[in-house]
């Protein structure tokens, strides 16, 4: 078993300190030889021991969503292997994730098409029980974290400014559809340019389908072309991008507090820039 780093101690006291799921732990690393720690902050962890994802997740409910979400998403999602709150045993997935944020995606214009069709799919799927959050409460979230942003000094305040005035096109009526909530490109797995499985379903809700879309294409504005073709559907290019900066402008706090790296590194502040 490989050694853990000073950035693991924390989870393996948190399991320790609760033994009801140490046994589940204990027993999957038999016989394997490195845990790798995907996430981890104070709200939730996700480790692969082997084939198999630990989540594991400080709210339960998120976890309810999650399950759920996979059992009546029109698309692939990975086995539940079981549960015992507050884990969540999930098989891992064929393929490899779309990409990553911080860096260049090297999966085909066909794989991201099939992750645009697979999104369409999704979207056109009855809705779920969760609603989501409505126009006033997602305006007010945003006017919170531009001050948060400005007062802080943590981006210029015409960075935040313009972003603002970009996001504000995205906060109007909308369809609601199945949204995954979280379709960022670690989440989409493909192999041989089809989509193997989607993970990561807490935030599943009734939403925007333009959310789920600029959340795939965030930081990878070049594959959004390939993307919209194998949606299949006219999509408004500019509200793309108002989610984009909308999105990032929610998100700056999240990743500071949580210990994300620097600010100079996050792929949501270079896209605020960006739009100057």
């Amino acid at each position: 078993m490989s050694v853990m780093s000073s950035s693991q101690i924390p989870l393996g006291t948190w399991l320790d300190r609760r033994g009801n799921v140490a046994w589940c732990l204990a027993a999957i690393m038999a016989g394997v030889e490195e845990v790798e720690v995907l996430v981890a902050h104070r709200e939730r962890a996700t480790l692969r021991v082997g084939d198999v994802f630990l989540k594991i997740d400080a709210d339960q409910t998120r976890t309810d969503v999650e399950v759920e979400a996979m059992a009546i998403a029109p698309i692939p999602t990975p086995e539940i292997l079981w549960r015992k709150p507050p884990v969540l045993a999930l098989a891992a997935l064929p393929g490899t994730a779309l990409g990553r944020l911080q860096e260049p995606s090297t999966a085909s214009a066909a794989a991201w098409a099939a992750a645009g069709a697979a999104a369409r799919t999704l979207h056109d799927a009855p809705l779920p029980p969760w609603p989501g959050r409505g126009l006033d409460a997602l305006a007010s979230h945003l006017d919170r974290e531009c001050e948060w942003l400005v007062a802080n000094d943590v981006l210029p305040a015409d960075v935040v400014s313009r972003n603002r005035q970009v996001a504000d096109a995205a906060l109007r009526p909308w369809t609601p559809v199945f949204t995954h909530g979280d379709l960022q490109i670690t989440h989409v797995f493909v192999d041989d340019d089809e989509v193997t499985g989607v993970i990561d379903w807490s935030e599943a809700c009734q939403g925007d389908a333009l959310f789920d879309l600029a959340t795939l294409t965030l930081a990878h504005e070049e594959h959004l072309p390939d993307v919209v073709a194998g949606y299949g559907a006219n999509v408004d290019l500019d509200l793309i991008r108002a989610w984009w900066s909308l999105r990032c402008l929610l998100n700056v706090r999240w990743l500071v507090e949580h210990g994300f790296g620097p600010l100079e590194e996050m792929p949501e502040v270079a896209v605020l820039r960006s739009r100057l």
